[in-house]
């Protein structure tokens, strides 16, 4: 598929268990992704080890939510050491800044010394969170930020956080491969009542936020930039949520 992304087409994509992938950064053209095999991470298998227990400790980071989304999305789709390619193009750059415009794609940013040093984004749809990529310039930076997303959704109501492909860094962090068929029930439920809405009844990207006595918000989308999230308060909320 080659021009640019329709927005409504891609939510629909999401809504169905398919996603967007491009050969390369240059590449003019984009082709659409259903993994025989289903990589998610079971918000209540985090794997929270001593070791990242003790980064959020240390207060070593400081994590945001959308305070930087454009910059986390060029970090990850550039090229690294280990990871000399990227399947994140101009279309799919072009259509996710959309998506984070219209409140339906979230960054978290981790922080250190003011610089930003690790991240993710990802797409929100009903109580389903799609992550897409996530980087790191320091050690742990990006366990930081998923620790942080994980947070953010179980506290939330999520039911569903797809991480489209299995990994080893992933799978180190808890999560499992599924059947297609198996994914398509839980993606079902997590969408149920949704409609294509950014959020349905009983999902909450902002909870976490609201549980730490911030000023009261109304609304998901990304213009709301909540405060940073300190190290001990996501460990916290991983914890209580358990």
């Amino acid at each position: 598929m080659s021009g640019s992304l329709d927005l409504n087409i891609l939510l629909k994509a999401y809504a169905i268990g398919v996603f967007p992938m491009a050969d390369d950064r240059d590449a003019d053209d984009i082709y659409w992704v259903e993994p025989r095999k289903r990589g998610i991470l079971p918000l209540e298998r985090f794997h929270l080890s001593k070791s990242l227990r003790k980064t959020l400790r240390s207060e070593r980071f400081e994590t945001t939510f959308n305070r930087a989304f454009p910059e986390v999305l060029t970090a990850c789709a550039e090229s690294t050491e280990d990871r000399p390619g990227t399947w994140i193009n101009g279309q799919i750059e072009n259509a996710v800044l959309q998506l984070h415009a219209a409140g339906h794609a979230h960054s978290i940013e981790t922080w250190f010394e003011g610089q930003l040093v690790g991240g993710l984004y990802g797409i929100s749809l009903g109580r389903a969170f799609f992550g897409e990529s996530m980087f790191s310039r320091m050690t742990d930076a990006s366990k930081v930020a998923l620790a942080h997303l994980v947070a953010r959704l179980k506290v939330g109501g999520f039911a569903l956080l797809d991480c489209q492909f299995q990994t080893p860094h992933l799978q180190s962090l808890g999560a499992v491969e599924i059947s297609r068929a198996d994914y398509s029930v839980a993606l079902s439920a997590a969408l149920s009542g949704a409609e294509g809405a950014a959020t349905a009844t009983g999902a909450d990207l902002l909870a976490l936020d609201r549980d730490l006595d911030a000023p009261p918000v109304s609304s998901p989308r990304a213009t709301i930039v909540p405060g940073p999230i300190s190290g001990c308060r996501i460990l916290q909320a991983l914890i209580q949520t358990s």
